[in-house]
């Protein structure tokens, strides 16, 4: 699961912006169920947000948690550059600086909604996207 935490100056986005946004996150990640995708828009007054000691009201800080899925070697780069695209015309775009960076959290530490995710394009994880919820699987050993 990707989950995208967007520090945000107050008033930064419009409600119809931060669902264009999100949207366009989304979209980014076609290869897995959308409901993994999780995007948290977060208001930072210009008093709670420094860069280099400096109070800041122009700025957004983007952190990335990639889950259900790692990138390799090879494809960070092209992920680093995708990310940039999606985030350009609503951050450099609209005239704030902004960064971001990505985490990888262990495959193994995740639960949704009580369920251990099945393995990636697994018939489960296919069954997952269709219906875009979790429920219940089975796993190789044939535990739930």
């Amino acid at each position: 699961m990707p989950v995208w935490n967007i520090y945000h100056p107050v008033d930064a986005y419009s409600d119809h912006d931060k669902k264009s946004f999100a949207k366009a996150i989304t979209a980014m990640y076609s290869h897995i169920p959308k409901f993994y995708v999780n995007v948290l828009f977060c208001e930072i007054r210009s008093e709670s947000f420094f860069v280099g000691g400096v109070a800041m009201d122009n700025f957004v800080r983007i952190v990335v948690t990639h889950i259900a899925r790692h990138l390799t070697p090879e494809k960070r780069a092209h992920r680093v550059e995708s990310i940039n695209q999606v985030i350009l015309p609503f951050v450099g775009g609209r005239g704030f600086d902004g960064e971001f960076h990505i985490d990888e959290t262990p495959f193994d530490l995740w639960s949704i909604q009580g369920f251990p995710p099945p393995p990636p394009n697994s018939e489960e994880e296919k069954m997952w996207a269709r219906e875009n919820r979790p429920s219940e699987w089975r796993n190789a050993t044939g535990d739930v």
